[in-house]
């Protein structure tokens, strides 16, 4: 259960991340953007981390897994913003939304069992996210193939992220391993940052945004981070999809955004899902 209550915390905070986007998105360069947040997420991390007493649990396989982890999480966002800008919703969100699965094939890789309840638990999640995803319209800019491969490998890229994520943090180096994930990820977005070249225009406007982006994303890295070494550390995973439910809801409520009776079952649904992994 602490690894699901996890999980389902830091789809809250990627529920209230996303919602921001949808505020302040196109603003500035996504690049400029991501590389932003990525660095205010560290300011309320590192002291924490480095206070936490556990870098003498962070060995070379440890850091080696936080490493990838931080690549991982780059090509995840970069993977769903490029399907989200090609579109169409009903096409991608259910792509991305599908990591749960390969999530749990992760743990059942690694030796975690797997039952039927198990199973049927993360379909529903998953095909309640599809459910609702599916009423949020169905423009596109471009080539549907391309939209689904790049959603392909956000999806991919997450479970990867919250599975090595979790591996590196079983020896009890949980908050120096999200610290060491998140310093990469920052690597990574300023090597972006610095080939594109792109204008900084608008991120003077939108900084306040931008810093509760960074911590509230950071702050999500970092629950899913510490399920690592808990009982069933892939429920986090899991849980932590349906994020993308959380910022349609938050639409619904303060955007007014329309929401059907078929996504008000698909969240019913999704709710199933996760109390059945909890009573798993």
């Amino acid at each position: 259960m602490i690894a699901l209550s996890l999980g389902l915390m830091a789809a809250l905070c990627w529920g209230l991340h996303d919602f921001t986007i949808r505020r302040v998105g196109g603003k500035a360069d996504v690049a400029a953007t991501f590389a932003t947040v990525t660095a205010f997420g560290l300011i309320p991390l590192i002291p924490v981390a480095l206070f936490s007493g556990g870098w003498v649990a962070l060995g070379p396989q440890q850091i080696a897994l936080a490493v990838a982890a931080g690549v991982g999480s780059v090509a995840a966002n970069i993977g769903l913003y490029r399907a989200f800008t090609i579109g169409p919703v009903s096409l991608v969100a259910p792509i991305c939304g599908a990591f749960p699965v390969l999530s749990v094939l992760f743990a059942i890789a690694r030796g975690e069992q797997a039952g039927a309840q198990e199973w049927l638990a993360v379909l529903a999640v998953v095909a309640g996210v599809a459910v609702v995803a599916r009423g949020e319209g169905g423009d596109s800019s471009g080539s549907r193939l391309a939209a689904a491969g790049w959603a392909a490998l956000a999806a991919v890229s997450f479970a990867l992220t919250f599975g090595l994520a979790q591996w590196s943090a079983e020896t009890g180096a949980h908050l120096p391993a999200a610290a060491v994930t998140r310093l990469t990820a920052l690597a990574v977005a300023l090597l972006w940052l610095v080939r594109r070249r792109p204008a900084s225009d608008g991120l003077g406007v939108i900084w306040p945004a931008l810093l509760l982006m960074g911590v509230l994303d950071v702050a999500a890295l970092t629950a899913v981070t510490l399920a690592g070494g808990l009982p069933r550390a892939e429920y986090a995973a899991v849980a932590s999809s349906v994020f993308g439910i959380v910022t349609i809801l938050l639409a619904w409520r303060f955007l007014n955004e329309p929401m059907r009776a078929s996504q008000w079952g698909g969240v019913a649904l999704v709710f199933a899902g996760i109390a059945a992994l909890g009573l798993a």
